[in-house]
């Protein structure tokens, strides 16, 4: 018999891993999936009817245009983690410890800054002026409405907290309780909690590190010589 002390303990269950809170381009895919339909619509048509040089032309283009169109609507990604943020662009993939970023800034496009005063674009979180504007006015409706529901609660004598949510105004809909940000805006918003909460944790430290997407770059580049040799040989 083994005495109670040579008993191995029971096996611990595994800690949950926090997954990645991914954020995409839904336009975009769904526009790289219409433009790779017309192109391989185009690009079989030519490959089976086409005479002479034709369906090498056809072939040479589709090799160039293909990974070039899935760079810039499919691939591109943000994958924020507790530990750092991978932001996985047309051409490279980069990751960034929270501990090394600087700042998250937001203009004409989504920018991540480190601190060593690297800059780098957030492909899959685009700016969209029009969604600003949208925003806009759905947050100027809904302090007109919450001003005159409260005008009227003051008036009725009645409680502003029973009322300041309800509405028939023109959002259709009851009042939100912060303010309207565009999709892209919330994301940025997300990513800035994250990186806040974040930045000065032990295991959110390390070393910035770029890849560079070989598996785009290459039959892009193949595409584009037998583009260039087809061209040439007249």
């Amino acid at each position: 018999m083994t005495s109670p002390e040579s008993q191995s303990p029971p096996p611990q269950p595994p800690e949950p891993e926090s997954k990645d809170r991914v954020y995409r381009s839904v336009p975009a895919i769904a526009g790289g999936v219409l433009l790779l339909a017309i192109a391989g619509w185009l690009g079989i048509d030519a490959l089976i009817s086409g005479e002479g040089r034709t369906p090498w032309m056809a072939l040479a283009v589709l090799i160039l245009i293909v990974p070039l169109v899935v760079a810039f609507t499919l691939r591109p990604a943000v994958y924020a983690g507790d530990d750092r943020l991978r932001i996985r662009n047309p051409f490279r993939v980069i990751v960034l410890p929270w501990g090394q970023i600087a700042s998250l800034k937001s203009a004409y496009s989504n920018e991540v800054l480190t601190e060593s005063g690297a800059k780098y674009q957030l492909w899959a979180v685009p700016v969209s002026l029009r969604a600003r504007k949208k925003a806009a006015r759905r947050e100027m409706r809904a302090t007109a409405q919450a001003r005159r529901e409260m005008g009227r609660d003051e008036g009725r004598g009645s409680a502003l907290g029973m009322r300041a949510g309800l509405g028939d105004g023109l959002g259709g809909g009851p009042v939100s309780d912060g303010p309207v940000r565009a999709e892209t805006d919330r994301i940025m918003d997300e990513l800035r909690g994250l990186h806040e909460a974040r930045h000065q944790a032990e295991t959110a430290r390390g070393d910035v590190t770029v890849r560079w997407a070989y598996e785009v770059v290459g039959p892009a580049v193949v595409g584009a010589l037998l583009v260039l040799i087809l061209v040439l040989a007249g």
